[in-house]
């Protein structure tokens, strides 16, 4: 389950994501809050994201992994309306049915730092607002790196 802060501003300074050239992401997404997944002792995290009734977002709308891995994560569908969750994940997207109040567990990995897009892509939900994202911290590992001098790091 995520564990969510009031402060969202302090909570954005605190992980770096409201810096141009860090992770201005957080500045992108102007409503929701921002949550951090749960890490279990075999190194699996979960988190817990909502449709918000009559609203059109995700709670939270910024979902933060403390590093690459294998994520659970549970939608819970609270609206009236019938919804979706499309998930990026490693090798293809996971997409799945959200009807009025309902709730499913999807299983992605996301091995790589960066910044992931989520969203419901039926009935316009994503220009109406519901869209989200995940930030997996963390460096790109040696085996990775481009073979070129050391670039400045902001």
């Amino acid at each position: 389950m995520a564990t969510l802060t009031p402060d969202r501003s302090e909570m954005l300074r605190q992980l770096g994501l409201d810096r141009q050239n860090v992770g201005m992401l957080g500045r992108l997404l102007a409503t929701g809050n921002i949550g951090q997944a749960q890490e279990g002792p075999d190194g699996r995290m979960t988190a817990e994201i909502h449709i918000v009734p009559d609203q059109l977002i995700w709670d939270p709308s910024v979902l933060v992994l403390p590093h690459g891995g294998d994520l659970d994560i549970e939608f819970v569908n609270d609206d009236q309306n019938t919804h979706c969750a499309l998930v990026p994940s490693n090798g293809d997207s996971q997409w799945m049915w959200l009807p009025n109040y309902s709730r499913g567990t999807m299983h992605v990995t996301l091995d790589g730092p960066g910044q992931y897009w989520f969203s419901s892509n039926i009935g316009n939900d994503e220009g109406r607002g519901l869209i989200g994202a995940i930030v997996v911290m963390g460096d790109v590992p040696a085996s990775a790196r481009l073979d070129r001098p050391p670039q400045p790091r902001p």
